[in-house]
């Protein structure tokens, strides 16, 4: 299994990174179009739309995505739509996570498939426009979400119910620890603060997330970057939620080893949009 990971994994950062550091984004786009198109087969399956109506809304993604790209609307300025897409992953996955795995059965299936294509959607735009801001930018975002699970796994393995008795959210994730989140959350603030000095000197135009939020103050940056660690969590929670209802452990075996997109962009979902909702605001 391990083996598999690591294969995988190499296969994945050798098409990705070439693309992402390229000049010319025309492949890093593809790539966003094909991952998007993936996770809305995925979303599909997880909520058992059928064959048909799987493979459509993959369809209906990708050729959205290729449609935006090819009249420019991939780097339109889109600020109110950030808002309302971040203000609803907020509401929305308070809501679910508060509530329970059985709330996610319970909503119609003419609310829940379309809502999860919007979300993919959203964050599709909102990943390329992040690259449109500069690699730095794009890999301070990713970053933030793979520090905040990596530290979170391993405080929470070291001292997990040590201060808090009670888990993190026992039914949708058992082994998330109040302990895990909180060491997640420094990590990510000790890297905010670190790569603000980093970014000294660069130009406006290749700054990273945090220096363009420092922007509006000290303050200012370590609230955001607390915040966007806790809605990288709940987006994983909610992806643990609809798979529990599902009763599936991976979103699929589309990525040997390492499950499905769904299972690798979950925390992506709602915190691009809120980091390109921050940047905006910052402004």
């Amino acid at each position: 299994m391990l083996k598999q990971r690591v294969i995988t994994a190499l296969v994945l950062l050798a098409v990705f990174l070439p693309a992402l550091l390229h000049p010319n984004t025309a492949g890093f786009n593809a790539i966003v179009v094909l991952m998007v198109a993936a996770g809305a087969w995925e979303w599909g399956q997880l909520n058992g739309v059928g064959t048909v109506a799987t493979w459509a809304s993959a369809l209906l993604l990708a050729g959205l995505g290729a449609l935006g790209w090819a009249q420019g609307w991939l780097l339109g300025q889109y600020p109110l739509l950030w808002l309302v897409a971040g203000s609803a992953w907020v509401l929305g996955a308070g809501f679910l996570v508060r509530s329970g795995v059985p709330v996610w059965a319970r909503l119609p299936l003419a609310l829940r498939w379309p809502l999860g294509l919007l979300a993919l959607t959203v964050a599709g735009l909102a990943m390329v426009q992040a690259r449109a801001l500069g690699v730095n930018f794009l890999l301070s975002v990713l970053l933030l979400v793979w520090v905040a699970d990596v530290f979170a796994y391993f405080t929470g393995r070291a001292f997990g119910q040590r201060l808090v008795k009670v888990k993190l959210a026992p039914s949708i994730s058992p082994g998330k620890s109040w302990e895990g989140a909180l060491g997640g959350a420094v990590g990510v603030l000790v890297m905010a603060l670190v790569w603000v000095r980093c970014d000294a000197g660069n130009q406006p135009a290749s700054l990273s997330l945090y220096s363009h939020l420092a922007q509006a103050g000290t303050g200012f940056l370590v609230l955001s970057a607390l915040f966007l660690t806790a809605m990288s969590v709940l987006g994983d929670l909610v992806e643990s939620l609809i798979k529990r209802s599902a009763g599936v452990k991976d979103s699929s075996q589309l990525l040997p080893g390492h499950g499905g997109v769904l299972d690798r962009i979950d925390a992506l979902l709602p915190t691009l949009p809120l980091a390109m909702m921050l940047v905006s605001y910052a402004a």
